[in-house]
């Protein structure tokens, strides 16, 4: 499946329904979930789909469908929780193009085909509503005109709510390494590093797995979703944190300093690593100041929450 298409829903799930030109505020958002769904219309009750949730799905529709809002209807309703603001949601889909009823493509059927995604009424809201985890949707997407003319058409898509993403490492907790930096954990999985007297810098990055999680293997160039904190070892001060910003921080693992990457490349889903970093895979060598981290060696808590195994742009990095 094309990236465009996944980059239509992603941005079709960041706006309400109803008119695009209103602008969206706070006081304008809807209450919640149930508020933010999409209404039923005529193009996605003219969908018919077999297959079981969570497997593949084949749709088929008397084509071209016309639609000029976003449509939702739930297919089957799931036995799991409902989704809430806030969740991560792992889901697959079946996409099809509404003009000519072809198949545009599948995906997150396979381990590690998607990342999970962060719903609000403002995403994704507008097409799972609070939908219980194990339901199956038929969404309807309108076309779109690109600035330059480029005439996108509508899509349908069949959408399995599959289960939600914890926002901490959830692996089989690991004796840790002696003599390396120790870690407490908040009750919401928050990690506080010490430093212990004396410390001193690696050749190369050392790692200790604290959590061995046993999901998918994160491979070289991979998406990821991951909560992190970052600390100096000359000092213990942190100068970077997910979970300070309040929200996993995604990115690829090739758009991080090298130390980061061995921490998450050969580790699995689930894991909590602990790595330190010293300057040459690091930020590099130099005088310590006050305004970067040259010179510095790392301590990242690294909870490695989903990968992708895809080539996809990285979105964000830590400590840039």
């Amino acid at each position: 499946m094309s990236t465009a298409v996944l980059a239509a829903l992603a941005l079709a799930g960041c706006s309400p329904a109803g008119d695009a030109d209103t602008e969206a505020s706070p006081s304008a958002a809807p209450a919640d979930l149930c508020d933010a769904a999409a209404p039923t219309g005529d193009a996605v009750e003219s969908v018919t789909v077999e297959g079981e949730v969570g497997e593949p799905a084949t749709a088929s529709f008397e084509a071209p469908l016309e639609f000029d809002e976003s449509q939702r209807i739930v297919l089957e309703e799931g036995d799991g929780d409902p989704v809430a603001s806030g969740d991560y949601l792992q889901y697959a889909m079946t996409a099809y193009d509404a003009v000519t009823g072809d198949e545009i493509g599948q995906i997150g059927y396979e381990e590690a085909e998607l990342l999970p995604s962060l719903v609000s009424p403002e995403a994704l809201g507008q097409f799972v509503g609070c939908e219980n985890i194990g339901s199956r949707l038929v969404l309807a997407l309108p076309g779109t005109t690109a600035a330059d003319g480029t005439v996108s058409n509508g899509q349908i898509y069949v959408f399995d709510m599959l289960g939600t993403t914890p926002t901490a490492a959830w692996g089989e907790e690991q004796e840790p390494t002696a003599g390396l930096p120790t870690v407490e954990l908040a009750e919401d999985g928050a990690p506080t590093i010490t430093i212990p007297e004396g410390a001193e810098a690696p050749e190369t990055t050392e790692l200790s797995t604290l959590k061995a999680g046993d999901g998918a293997t994160v491979d070289e160039g991979d998406a990821v979703l991951v909560q992190y904190t970052g600390v100096k070892l000359s000092d213990g001060s942190v100068f970077d944190s997910s979970w300070e910003s309040g929200t996993p921080a995604q990115f690829q693992t090739t758009g991080v300093v090298e130390g980061f990457k061995k921490a998450l490349e050969g580790q699995k889903v689930g894991s909590q690593v602990l790595a330190v970093i010293p300057p040459v895979e690091g930020y590099g060598e130099g005088e310590i100041n006050d305004t970067d981290l040259v010179g510095e060696t790392l301590v990242f808590v690294v909870d490695i929450l989903a990968t992708q195994h895809v080539a996809a742009a990285a979105t964000e990095t830590p400590a840039e």
